[in-house]
């Protein structure tokens, strides 16, 4: 082989290296993927979640809940509560643990498409959106602005195309739609038609599910349709802490479970002012408050589809101000993920909240800490994980598209370290160093793996500071803005066809233009 052929077929082998390792690998190679098994973060003993365990027990035995609607009343009577003269609702530990032994060890959240369910089940773990922010972040101005419809439709667009975000639960509200049947109407309807994964969505009024499912039976081509595969879920603060049923919330839980859609159940107490300020006594209460949403949703339909949602906040004790990217928060999470374990039950809580008002070093580290943690202790269903700032306040499509790639280094986090025959490497060791070329760079070991084993940020900067100067310095926020930018420029690929657009829109006032 002379020099020019031998040129050309390393130019070759080259070539087609990067063409194989630029190409997409199947689901079941690829580094990280949704529903991968966490649960290697244990911060509670077994000792200390059976005394957690009985602590919730206790506080239902004894304290219980008030201020149930009289059909909760009814339900829950009927399946064993106690009502007392004082008007709370007690739980018997034996009617608790009977619910347990028989409430879903497993619930689907189904997408439009079927391409990307979720399986809640054991350590599986799941990263989304989530959240009521009123403000959007205007990373040009750094400015706050009130969020309208349009951003939640562009969230949802950008959602779609980023890999790492599994699910889209509303993270703001609609502050251009003063109605606010109209609002619940035009989120459903901006989500779904912006992404085909797997939508969370909340009402304001229980009178609104049944026109709200009305359109969710148009979009899925009819109420069969719709009951086999619901792929949108209520997220439903059914509590208000501490202690207490959200009256007009549970009316909408119980209208929801009705039409087969499934309930996240959500209970938010905030440390040191609706719960109690040490991390396992707001636990507790999170937990007993969502021990009786468990309750509840089987009384109401046995067997229905509920997420156990245990969402404790932190709170910085000097100022009163909610400290979502905190240590605390972070220690919260982790611990409630621990208590879906030892239920197993499927389950969900907060982590990635930014109290930074911008996509700065502080919102990073923030979101960092609650995002991995969260994700090794094996939450199903990492709710608020991307986009969110200002302690839930502000939302950020740059911030998105960022988390797109912390989420992806969490992730890998979450994989953990696989130790086999071929990872332990001792025949490549001893071939690399007796007679070898000293170092493994271009090994066909190194190539082989490097796409199955290693996570590569999209827009992180890995070049050494000579490329990024030669690069005119590339600034990570102007990265995201013209990814954002790209993303939008596209139609959206969820959106409906046209007969069962000018369906729902002849049938509900839309406001997105056509």
């Amino acid at each position: 082989m002379n020099d020019q052929t031998r040129s050309t077929a390393r130019a070759g082998g080259r070539s087609a290296r990067r063409a194989a390792r630029s190409a997409a690998l199947p689901d079941h190679l690829r580094p990280i993927r949704p529903g991968m098994s966490g649960g290697a973060l244990n911060l509670l003993s077994q000792q200390d979640m059976e005394r957690i365990h009985a602590a919730a027990l206790d506080a239902l035995e004894r304290i219980g809940l008030a201020d149930a609607p009289q059909s909760g009343i009814d339900y829950l009577v009927g399946a064993g509560c106690i009502l007392g003269e004082d008007k709370r609702i007690r739980f018997p530990r034996a009617l608790v643990e009977d619910t347990l032994a028989r409430a879903n060890r497993s619930v689907t959240l189904y997408s439009r498409d079927g391409k990307t369910d979720l399986e809640l089940a054991g350590t599986r773990v799941h990263y989304g959106t989530a959240g009521a922010a009123v403000h959007m972040v205007d990373v040009d101005g750094r400015e706050y602005r009130d969020s309208t419809v349009q951003d939640l439709h562009d969230a949802s667009r950008i959602c779609e195309r980023l890999d790492n975000i599994h699910f889209v639960q509303r993270p703001m509200v609609c502050r251009d739609i003063s109605d606010n049947f109209e609002m619940d109407m035009n989120t459903i309807y901006a989500c779904c038609s912006g992404t085909y994964k797997h939508v969370g969505v909340s009402f304001t009024d229980p009178s609104y599910v049944a026109p709200a499912i009305e359109m969710l039976h148009m979009i899925a081509g009819g109420e069969a349709n719709w009951r086999e595969r619901p792929f949108v879920s209520n997220s439903n603060c059914f509590v208000v802490p501490p202690m207490k049923f959200a009256t007009e919330s549970c009316l909408v839980m119980e209208e929801c479970i009705k039409h087969g859609m499934p309930v996240l159940l959500l209970s938010a107490g905030m440390a040191g002012a609706t719960a109690p300020s040490t991390v396992a006594g707001a636990i507790v209460q999170a937990v007993a408050e969502c021990l009786a949403g468990l309750v509840y949703v089987n009384a109401v339909k046995p067997g229905a589809p509920a997420i156990f949602g245990t969402w404790p906040f932190g709170l910085d004790l000097r100022t009163g101000a909610m400290t979502g990217g905190s240590g605390e928060q972070a220690l919260l999470t982790a611990g409630c993920a621990q208590m879906h374990r030892f239920y197993d039950l499927p389950g969900g809580a907060a982590a990635g909240i930014a109290d930074s008002k911008l996509p700065d070093m502080q919102a990073g580290w923030e979101q960092m800490c609650s995002n991995v943690m969260a994700g090794l202790s094996g939450l199903n269903m990492v709710y608020e994980a991307a986009g969110m700032h200002a302690s839930l306040l502000g939302f950020c499509h740059e911030s998105l598209i960022l988390s797109d790639d912390l989420i992806g280094q969490a992730l890998r986090c979450v994989r953990g370290i696989e130790v086999t025959d071929e990872t332990l490497a001792v025949d490549q060791i001893a071939e690399v160093c007796l007679g070898g070329s000293g170092h493994y760079l271009g090994t066909d070991q190194t190539l082989g793996r490097m796409q199955v084993d290693y996570v590569y940020p999209t827009l992180g900067d890995r070049t050494s500071p000579k490329e990024w100067v030669e690069k005119d310095k590339p600034d990570l926020i102007a990265k995201a803005v013209a990814r954002k930018e790209a993303i939008l420029a596209e139609r959206s690929a969820a959106r409906f066809d046209p007969v069962t657009d000018a369906a729902i829109r002849a049938k509900f006032n839309i406001h997105l233009a056509p």
